[in-house]
């Protein structure tokens, strides 16, 4: 599966739209987490923590954009965004959605 942020692939038209394709994660950030992470904001630095389950969020939020565009019979997706947003009462619960266009190369 070819994943581009670009419209076209160049040197592989597309043959075929097949439409919209998202994959979406909501991860909760622990206790520890959190309180390592405040006190890297109190102390300066970077929030490890964070950043890992930043990754995490946004792998799985990949994969999951990956087969469903599988799923409808793609071989790419192309136009790939990348959102983040803070949800939950205390901020945190942390989504990721990944969205494109599944495309017949």
């Amino acid at each position: 599966m070819l994943l581009t942020t670009t419209p076209t692939v160049e040197g592989h038209p597309i043959q075929n739209y097949l439409g919209l394709v998202c994959g979406e994660v909501i991860s909760g950030v622990d206790f520890v987490k959190d309180f390592a992470a405040g006190m890297r904001n109190f102390f300066g630095g970077r929030s490890a923590s964070y950043e890992n389950e930043l990754t995490d969020a946004r792998a799985q939020a990949i994969e999951e954009l990956v087969q469903r565009a599988e799923q409808m019979g793609a071989n790419a997706v192309v136009g790939i965004d990348v959102d983040y947003e803070v949800l939950g009462q205390g901020g945190n619960m942390m989504m990721v959605t990944v969205s494109g266009t599944a495309v017949m190369l």
